[in-house]
Parts: C-alpha cells; structure tokens; sequence
C-alpha cells in the first residue's frame, strides 16, 4: 500500500549547513526504506512530501514530529495511492529563494512559502507546479 503524506514545519535552525545535513540524511536513509519525495524550504518553512509504505511513511512522519529540527509541524495532506508523483527523487529539493515570485502568488497571498495559511491541496498543487516547471533538483 503506498501513501502520499504532505507536511509543514518551521525549521529551528535555518542555516544552509542545517538544510544540507537533512537532506544527505534523507538521501542516505530513504533508498533502503523506500521513501521518495520533495523538500520545499524558505523563509524558515519546510513543506516536503514524501511517498512510500503506509508503515514507512507513518513512522517516518513520527520521527519528524519528535525532530528537534523541526517545530509547528502539521500535517497537511495524506492519500493512498496508486503511483508515486514524486518517484524520481530520493529526496528532491527546492529552495523557494530562488523561485519566480509569480508562481506563488498563484498560489498563495504573499509571494513566500507558507503552507500554513493555504489548504494541504493547494500546498500539493504549489508541488505539482514546482515539478513542471522544472525546480526540483536533486538526485534520485
């Protein structure tokens, strides 16, 4: 059974040495567990989806919530399904810094990241875009 969770936490330490040690620890961990996803980070915001097992992704999200990296996580979207979306990546990354401000305000008031003002599907169609317009880097 695979499963889709989407989620959004404020990064306590925002630093780019902090943002560069989650993400060698997802690619170094995720292949031999089966985790797939995306890392979206800015302004101090994580919003990261990750696919996989229903156990998997289930005990991967409680390490998170218990990560002290991590605070004000929420839980935005979780689905069973049929196919991975972000298949490609052990851990994809997209540093909202770097993305035209027009791509957010189609989503969001405010061209920032802040998955916590917007609903969890309208975080997954931000994802969906990021995707398409080719913003997500990182290896698979």
């Amino acid at each position: 059974m695979l499963v889709r969770l989407l989620y959004a936490s404020r990064a306590v330490d925002p630093s780019t040495d902090a943002i560069e040690g989650i993400l060698h620890e997802c690619r170094s961990r995720n292949p031999n567990s089966g985790v797939t996803g995306v890392l979206c980070y800015g302004g101090g915001i994580f919003l990261q989806a990750i696919e996989g097992g229903r156990m998997v992704i289930s005990e991967l999200y409680n390490q998170i919530q218990r990560d002290k990296r991590h605070k004000d996580v929420v839980l935005l979207h979780y689905e069973e399904i049929s196919e991975r979306r972000f298949g490609g990546w052990t851990m994809g990354e997209v540093n909202m810094n770097r993305i035209n401000a027009s791509i957010l305000l189609k989503y969001a008031e405010k061209p920032e990241l802040d998955p916590y003002s917007v609903s969890g599907k309208v975080s997954l169609a931000l994802l969906e875009e990021l995707m398409a317009t080719a913003s997500v880097i990182g290896r698979a």
